[in-house]
């Protein structure tokens, strides 16, 4: 048997679909599963076409397990700050979080395994918020679980500041800015996000114009809440997308780097001492390479 919990970034979409993509099998032998009653969402037996929402606990009784081990690499991390309860590391543009079903190696969790030991969480040990794949910066990652709870919690109550750096498409006039519209997954590309009322969750970010050029605008942007691409699609939906984008974007693309978003600040407090504590990044030399090209 096999445990799912759908999270943010594949809910919204019917229970075939999301078995597809998760197991990475053909949809007829999803269907199948299905209809022989192997698969039961919370408890239930439910249709192809059932919609899978954030948190459903989705049971397949009839399968078989592929090993889930998460291996240890030694791939080298930047990391700006370290003791024996947790660690804040400075993710590179390009390089994936957390390991998922069928990709498991060559992520910062596999690194960090090779590193140190990690809070219990299967496939995403130590990670208590995560970045897009193509956003650089910051990351405040549990040594063991006590840590991961308190992180998580403070969390969720907007007690851990983070401040990002963009550079978007077009110039802001105004100095500062409050965006305060929901996101949920996309109708039309479910593999992206949108302002929608449809299924959405609350969504704000705060921004202020740091520099203008004569085409983008560089800015810096706060999370009060914490959505999946949430910088990325309110500033789309402002129409100042950020810049070399390849899912929000527009108009030229520097393929040899990713969006230009990165995780620039971070504050909280240390969950055992309590002790307040901020740690800030500068982008990446590819970064300011790129920026260069719009002064």
């Amino acid at each position: 048997m096999k445990i799912l919990i759908v999270d943010q970034e594949l809910s919204d979409i019917r229970l075939d679909k999301y078995l597809t993509s998760v197991l990475e099998t053909s949809r007829s032998k999803i269907q199948k599963l299905i209809e022989d009653n192997n698969i039961e969402v919370n408890e239930k037996i439910v249709k192809n076409s059932h919609i899978v929402r954030v948190d459903d606990e989705i049971k397949v009784l009839d399968y078989e397990e592929e090993s889930t081990d998460v291996i240890p690499e030694n791939i080298p991390l930047d990391i700006k700050y370290e003791d024996e309860y947790l660690l804040v590391v400075n993710k590179p543009s390009g390089m994936v979080v957390h390991p998922s079903i069928g990709h498991y190696k060559n992520t910062l969790v596999n690194a960090l395994m090779y590193h140190t030991n990690l809070s219990n969480n299967g496939i995403r040990p130590g990670i208590v918020h995560r970045i897009d794949k193509d956003t650089s910066g910051l990351l405040l990652v549990a040594k063991n679980d006590e840590v991961h709870a308190i992180l998580s919690d403070e969390i969720s109550k907007k007690n851990v500041k983070r401040k990002y750096i963009a550079l978007v498409d077009g110039v802001i006039n105004n100095e500062t800015g409050t965006i305060d519209a929901p996101i949920g997954r996309d109708m039309f590309d479910r593999k992206k996000m949108s302002v929608t009322d449809s299924n959405s969750k609350e969504a704000v970010t705060h921004f202020k114009v740091l520099e203008r050029y004569k085409t983008a605008t560089l800015i810096e942007c706060i999370l009060e809440t914490g959505r999946t691409h949430q910088i990325r699609v309110h500033m789309n939906y402002i129409g100042h997308p950020i810049i070399n984008d390849p899912a929000y974007g527009k108009g030229k693309s520097f393929d040899e780097f990713g969006q230009m978003l990165h995780a620039r600040v971070i504050e909280f407090n240390h969950p055992i001492t309590k002790e307040y504590m901020e740690f800030t990044c500068e982008p990446p030399k590819e970064f300011y390479d790129i920026l260069d090209k719009y002064k």
